[in-house]
């Protein structure tokens, strides 16, 4: 048993190395940290840490855990060894004011030196689980907007039954307040907490205030950063928004960053938490053209125009940021209070306001970009998950909410689709089998049987068909989402709020 945990800890001081966590001085103290928590204390006089060969650092950890949890230091589930594996990492990293001045000391060459710094070591110290994140499945469809990203999440681990009991157990605890707070950095975590003891953030001045810098520990696409307000207060839509989110693009260029929406329903999980999300990544929403030019008064200076796009999206582009945020604040005070009856749009229901935006901010050559989807949260009788929401119809793929990277043209699905869509109704309409012969099957049979009329079905070609198919659903439900419906009679509504801006 030591033997094997000697080796374990020489190949992860190696990673360490390897990666860039480890100064060639600090290896001592790191295997010293390493041997007190796993409650060890004899090491080899003979082992010799440089002639260690690398292995996966999924590998380490996972004999690491296994030694953890035989000694009695760590529970054999999925959560509590996620909690315990941070703290091995913990281990090897450096504190947070030396993350963060590595950061701008690089930033000084170039931003984008700095944040390819901060996302390797986001990924090194296991703070990304890189071996999880392969695992999501991800492609590509055409529609009549241009190509559309598809997505079902896997990297996100299920909770085990031994985790959820003793959640219920649990003391509850306002600390941190929630999974956006700066006080996550470096904290253990708990059985309804994840650990966050591999964490470091990025302090960082936006728009004269304080916020702090991170990765998302799924990645739902390259880079993908999270801005998170120094203080917990709640989402909001207005003026300040489009200064901060233009003047984190301003100090990092080569990245975008968008807000989710401030309302229940066409907003983000997280509300009680002011947050943006951006990274270096194009989505499709960027590539789709302006197919209305608008003019506004007293802006003239400023490009405006209704974007090609099943949202329904205003872009204003212009390099003076203070006339885009302008701009926008204008944007913004017109569709909170409008209503058109015609279009089903109305700003409030009951005294409820139902209109907000979904911002996105970009940099292209120079010139400063906003696209602005117009929201709106209202419910009815017939469709109490919202009006604006995706259709009945689609629910057997795509329930939830859609919020900022699915507005960009991202769809991120839930993993039952793996097994359900790409196994079972696979396996079904290969065989010829009965559509409705289980429950799960049943769910999907309606879409499925469409599917079936539409193709010669075979071995080779059902898995494009099938990812074509949800590809379509996606797109659908994006137009679900649009306030004004890409017909001729929404587009007309929408020229009508524009000759109102």
């Amino acid at each position: 048993m030591a033997k094997t945990l000697h080796n374990l800890i020489d190949q992860l001081i190696r990673y360490g190395s390897d990666n860039g966590l480890l100064e060639d001085g600090d290896q001592i103290y790191t295997r010293n940290r390493l041997l007190k928590l796993f409650q060890e204390e004899e090491y080899p006089e003979t082992a010799e840490t440089e002639d260690v060969q690398p292995i996966e650092l999924e590998e380490i950890l996972r004999g690491l855990l296994d030694i953890a949890v035989e000694r009695g230091l760590c529970e054999d589930s999925v959560t509590y060894r996620d909690l315990f594996d941070t703290e091995i990492m913990n281990c090897l990293l450096p504190r947070p004011t030396e993350v963060s001045r590595t950061f701008w000391t690089k930033y000084k060459e170039s931003p984008k030196e700095a944040t390819d710094y901060y996302y390797a070591f986001s990924k090194a110290s296991d703070y990304i689980r890189t071996y999880r994140v392969k695992k999501d499945l991800r492609w590509k469809v055409y529609s009549e907007y241009g190509k559309i990203d598809i997505s079902i999440n896997l990297s996100k681990p299920e909770k085990d039954p031994k985790a959820i009991a003793a959640a219920g157990k649990a003391k509850s605890s306002s600390y941190p307040k929630c999974l956006l707070c700066m006080e996550n950095e470096g904290y253990a975590g708990r059985v309804n907490h994840p650990g966050r003891a591999n964490h470091r953030i990025i302090p960082l001045i936006v728009n004269g205030t304080e916020w702090g810098l991170q990765y998302s520990p799924y990645v739902y696409y390259n880079e993908h950063c999270i801005l998170l307000n120094r203080q917990h207060v709640p989402m909001k839509i207005e003026k300040d928004t489009f200064r901060k989110l233009l003047d984190f693009v301003r100090q990092f260029p080569h990245y975008l960053m968008g807000s989710n929406a401030d309302l229940p329903i066409v907003g983000g999980s997280i509300l009680s938490h002011d947050h943006y999300q951006g990274g270096c990544y194009t989505f499709p929403m960027a590539e789709a053209p302006i197919e209305s030019e608008v003019i506004i008064p007293g802006y003239e200076d400023v490009e405006a125009g209704i974007v090609r796009w099943p949202l329904s999206v205003i872009r204003i582009r212009s390099k003076d940021i203070k006339r885009l945020v302008d701009l926008a604040d204008h944007i913004l005070h017109c569709w909170r209070p409008y209503s058109d009856p015609s279009a089903l749009i109305f700003s409030e229901t009951a005294g409820v306001p139902h209109n907000t935006i979904t911002p996105i901010a970009r940099c292209r050559d120079g010139i400063y970009e906003l696209d602005l989807t117009l929201r709106n949260n209202r419910t009815t009788e017939d469709r109490p998950l919202g009006l604006f929401h995706p259709g009945p119809q689609y629910h057997h793929i795509k329930k939830e909410n859609i919020g900022l990277i699915e507005v960009m043209g991202l769809a991120i699905l839930p993993a039952r689709l793996k097994t359900e869509i790409f196994e079972e109704v696979r396996t079904a309409l290969l065989s010829g089998g009965d559509l409705y012969a289980t429950e799960t099957l049943a769910s999907h049979a309606a879409w499925a049987e469409k599917i079936r009329l539409k193709y010669v079905i075979t071995e080779q070609n059902v898995d494009q068909i099938l990812m074509q198919e949800v590809g379509n659903v996606f797109v659908g439900v994006l137009e679900d989402a649009g306030v004004f419906k890409r017909t001729p009679e929404g587009q007309e509504a929408f020229l009508r709020f524009a000759r109102t801006l």
